[in-house]
Formats: C-alpha cells, sequence, structure tokens
C-alpha cells in the first residue's frame, strides 16, 4: 500500500504508523489494548477482543463507557468477504410518553441529560455477549476475566484520565451512590490506584449468568430501584423485553471504497451523505490545510446534518427513506445548494424523491477479521445515576430524543434514540480496507469524513490521519459554529471567517471536542495490518 510521504511529514506528527502482520488492536488506553491483544494471542478473533477491551476500557474509563451504556458493532467476516453490523443500543421504556413528559413540566425539546427520564435500557451488556455469539470463537466468561482483574487489583489514573474524571465529578454526587467511582469524594489524582470491587462483582454475574445475570437478578434490582427512587419509569419487563439487533450495514462508495456504517438510529448516514457530497469536488486538487478544503467540507457537513437530524430515528417506528438519502442522484441535488465563495448557514433537510463523552476500539486478527466497537454512556458519567452496589452509571442516551410532535425522533414508548456513536469499516473490492472509528458526539462523523478524506484523497497513513488538525461543528446542526483546533494557519481561519464562518479556536484538554480514534488498514498485497492511535487521548496501538 503507498501512501503520499510529502504529506507524511507535513506536519508535526506524534509518531509513526504502527506495521505489523498477525493482528492489531488500538484502543483509547494502553491497558485496555494490551488486554485485546492477549484475547488475540491466545486464540480469540477480532470480535473476542474487541469485546474484552470494551470491557477495560469500562473499568479505566468509566465516565465514557460502561455497562449502563449502549453499543454497536461493525464486523468484516475474511471468509465471507462481507460487513456485518449489530445495534447494541438500548430502548425507553414502556411508560415513557410525550404527554406523561409534559404533565411532569418537561417543556423544552429534549429530555434534561441529568433526568431519570433519559436513562434507556442499557444495551452494552446484550451487545457484548450477542457480539462474541454472533461473531466471536470465546465465551463471555473468558472474555471477562481480564476486565474482572484489573477492577479488583485496581491500575494507576493517567493525568489526562484524572482530568476527565474530574470535569464530571459533579455529576456523580447528584446519585447517592455516586461515591463509589471517587477516592474520599475526589477523582483519582494522576497515579493514584483506583479499584471498582462493585463493578467486578457486576463482571462476575454476568461471566456466570450470561444476559440475565443484569437483566434480571440483583443487579437488575439495583438499576430499577435506583431509577424508581429517582422517579423514573423504567421496570424490570424493560430490561427483561431488551435485545440486540443484527442489521444489515449502510453504504456508499466512495472514490471506489465502499465506506459501512450502522444504520438508524445511528447517525453514520451522516458520514455517507457528507461523502457522497464531496466525492463531486476534486478534492486531492487541493491544499489539505487551506481554506478552500475546510470550506467544502464545512458545507457538506452542513447539508449532511441537515438531512440526518432530521431523519435519523429508531427505524422501527419510522421509515428512513435511507437508499434515497443514499442516492448518488439526491447527492447531485443537494450539492448544487454548496457555494464555493461562502457559507450557507442553516441549511434545511431535503426531501430525496423515491430515486430506484465515549471509547472507540478496533481490532483486526491473523485470519483478517476485522471489529470495529465503540461503546458510550453518552455524556461524562451519563445522567450520573449509580445503581447501589454496581460501580456503574447509567447512561443519559434518551436526552437524544426529540419533544416535538410528529418529529421522527420524537419520544415514545420502547424506543430507540438518535444515537451519535458510530462505528465504521471500509472495502475495496470485497477485501478489508479499513477498521476505523473517531468518538465524540456530533463530532463523530465529521471526524470520519475528515480521516477518510485524508486517508483516500490524500493518501494519509492512519497515524498521519489521526494527527492532523481537525475542525467539528458544534452541536451538530447545519446552523453551528465552527471549532477549530489550535494550530490551524491563522490566515485560513481569517479567510474562512470573511467567507461567513462563525469560528472559535480550540486548544487543550478542550481538544476533546474533536475526538478521540483508532484506525487499521490492512495492505491487501501482503496481508499487513497499518494502524495508528489519536494523540488527543492516552491512545495506544498494540500489534504482534
Amino acid at each position: 500500500m503507498q501512501f503520499n510521504y510529502d504529506n507524511l511529514f507535513s506536519f508535526n506528527s506524534r509518531r509513526s504508523p504502527l506495521y505489523t502482520k498477525h493482528g492489531v488492536v488500538g484502543a483509547s488506553q494502553p491497558l485496555a489494548a494490551e488486554t485485546g491483544m492477549a484475547i488475540l494471542k491466545s486464540g480469540g478473533n477480532a470480535a473476542d477482543s474487541a469485546v474484552a477491551t470494551a470491557a477495560v476500557l469500562s473499568v479505566v474509563e468509566p465516565m465514557s463507557t460502561g455497562v449502563g451504556g449502549d453499543c454497536f458493532c461493525l464486523f468484516y467476516s475474511s471468509s465471507k468477504k462481507k460487513v456485518f453490523g449489530l445495534n447494541g443500543s438500548g430502548r425507553s421504556p414502556k411508560k415513557l410518553t410525550l404527554e406523561y413528559l409534559r404533565e411532569a413540566n418537561i417543556n423544552g425539546s429534549t429530555i434534561p441529560s441529568s433526568s431519570p427520564y433519559a436513562i434507556t435500557v442499557p444495551g452494552t451488556v446484550a451487545g457484548w455477549i450477542d457480539t462474541i455469539n454472533q461473531f466471536g470463537t470465546m465465551d463471555i466468561g473468558t472474555v471477562l476475566q481480564p476486565a474482572i482483574k484489573i477492577a479488583e487489583e485496581g491500575f494507576p489514573v493517567s493525568p489526562l484520565i484524572s482530568i476527565m474524571w474530574e470535569l464530571g465529578r459533579s455529576n456523580l454526587k447528584r446519585s447517592q451512590f455516586g461515591l463509589d467511582l471517587l477516592i474520599d469524594k475526589k477523582a483519582p489524582k494522576p497515579g493514584q490506584i483506583f479499584r471498582n470491587f462493585k463493578l467486578a462483582s457486576v463482571f462476575r454475574e454476568i461471566a456466570e449468568h450470561g444476559k440475565s445475570g443484569f437483566y434480571q437478578g440483583w443487579v437488575a434490582d439495583e438499576i430499577i430501584d435506583v431509577i424508581t427512587i429517582a422517579g423514573g419509569l423504567m421496570s424490570h419487563d424493560d430490561l427483561i423485553a431488551h435485545d440486540s439487533t443484527l442489521v444489515d450495514p449502510i453504504s456508499t462508495s466512495y472514490r471506489g471504497i465502499d465506506i459501512y456504517e450502522i444504520p438508524p438510529n445511528g447517525q453514520g448516514i451522516t458520514a455517507l451523505l457528507a461523502l457522497n457530497l464531496l466525492e463531486g469536488f476534486d478534492i486531492s486538487s487541493l491544499d489539505p490545510s487551506s481554506s478552500e478544503y475546510y470550506h467544502l467540507m464545512i458545507e457538506c457537513l452542513r447539508l449532511a446534518f441537515a438531512d440526518s437530524r432530521y431523519y435519523v430515528a429508531d427505524i422501527d417506528h419510522y421509515p428512513v427513506p435511507i437508499k434515497n438519502l443514499l442516492s448518488k442522484t439526491y447527492a447531485i441535488s443537494r450539492r448544487a445548494l454548496i457555494d464555493k465563495e461562502k457559507a450557507t448557514i442553516n441549511q434545511i433537510h431535503g426531501s430525496p424523491q423515491n430515486y430506484s463523552d465515549t471509547i472507540y476500539l478496533a481490532a483486526a486478527d491473523s485470519m483478517g477479521n476485522a471489529c470495529s466497537f465503540i461503546n458510550s454512556n453518552y455524556e461524562s458519567f451519563g445522567t450520573g445515576i449509580v445503581p447501589k452496589n454496581s460501580g456503574f452509571v447509567l447512561q443519559n442516551r434518551g436526552s437524544c430524543f426529540n419533544l416535538i410532535e410528529g418529529h421522527p425522533n420524537v419520544v415514545a414508548p420502547s424506543k430507540r434514540p438518535y444515537h451519535t456513536i458510530i462505528p465504521g469499516i471500509a472495502t475495496k473490492k470485497g477485501e478489508l480496507f479499513a477498521c476505523f472509528g473517531i468518538m465524540g458526539g456530533y463530532n463523530q462523523p465529521q471526524a470520519h469524513v475528515q480521516a477518510i478524506s485524508k486517508l483516500i484523497d490524500f493518501e494519509y497513513n492512519p497515524q498521519a490521519s489521526l494527527d492532523a488538525l481537525r475542525f467539528t461543528i458544534l452541536g451538530g446542526t447545519s446552523a453551528g459554529s465552527v471549532a477549530m483546533e489550535d494550530g490551524i494557519n491563522v490566515q485560513v481561519i481569517d479567510q474562512l471567517r470573511r467567507m461567513g464562518h462563525k469560528i472559535t479556536i480550540v486548544g487543550g484538554i478542550g481538544r476533546s471536542v474533536f475526538g478521540n480514534g483508532q484506525i487499521i488498514l490492512r495492505d491487501p498485497e501482503n496481508g499487513v495490518y497499518i494502524a495508528g492511535s489519536d494523540p488527543r487521548c492516552d491512545g495506544y496501538v498494540v500489534g504482534y
């Protein structure tokens, strides 16, 4: 696989990409990546490795992910030359209706993120088990052992994770049992050992009893008790009724590379819509650090969000016109709305006609399989509500519902909300090209598009693609202002402002708004993996 080596060193890259032959794991924390690699070396495949890595991340990054959240998976099968998908997101309680929320004086356009009404059924545990049952080779008990050991023995907290912990501490203090995730009511300091015996007990229950160890029994009792005390509506029946969904991934072709995402209720379609628009421009002829390049990327994403923020919803409740939205003909009509000279703020959604705080990890094995896996509480420590004796928080994904009557994403009983977390996989002529993902709320599809463009249009290697300075449209709306990473040329930013873009420059710890991710490429000529990990986290890739 050839790369443009002039572009490789066109900015300060933190490190070289990893080249490895047999397998590779990339994650936002070294202990998690090393765990995934140990699973590969012990005979597990990419799916087994991914779930083990995710479980450890729920221990070492509890503000970002955990068994109280949701997950999504894309799995590339080298034997079948096919990408499979799994939706591991949970649904709203059966009793939750728009009318009930209005009577409870929830009168805004969304459910408050700290409200017990924002808690949807945690889909993570079922998603883990279904991922290894469908695509893996091991059992959940074996896969969870490393996470149990780390939770009981403890781990030294890194400076960056300590900062993230401190930023979410106020959220934990709202819960009677939030102190279980603190040390003497404080966030762990850098280098301090944090142990989570209660989470280890939950893991042991899952290891022994599978799904029923979480969705029934004492863990389920504690979940329902704490939600009920907080005034929420979730019941034992809601937990028992939960299941993951095997889905056919959605895709589009970008310059001969097939890009796969999870279908709605996930927002992966945003990235595909933007890539369809971007494909109509001669991007590779532009300087990737120029105002022309950034302008076109921003405008394509504005249009993509105009559509996705309206149409993305639970497809079991609303017939999202996926095929029509991803039509190349529809892209032509929407592309005509882009002005190359000025910003067009607040684009509205189109009407396609019937043309016939999150973690991301990536794992690939010696057989050529790849697992793109993402797991999240949504905001830092989710609702902040911690069940007794559990050591984990409950997510606030329900705050992504819309409270506008008649909207596709309006809250309703047993419904999945708009979901921001999206794994990605790319193939070329049926062979694995890349396993990738970049987390961070509404930033995720934006970062996907930027990374894919760097990989394909400019032939950057994975590490260079992740190191490249990014932008993000704040709030993921067509009218949002644009955050640009500190280090982008000030003359470029000035030109973008003259074109009508409202821009904020973000640096330091604020760079987390641009997300962090992992990318694994596979060279089809010799089967070598080439991997990179994001510098905006404790990113780490390991191979053998």
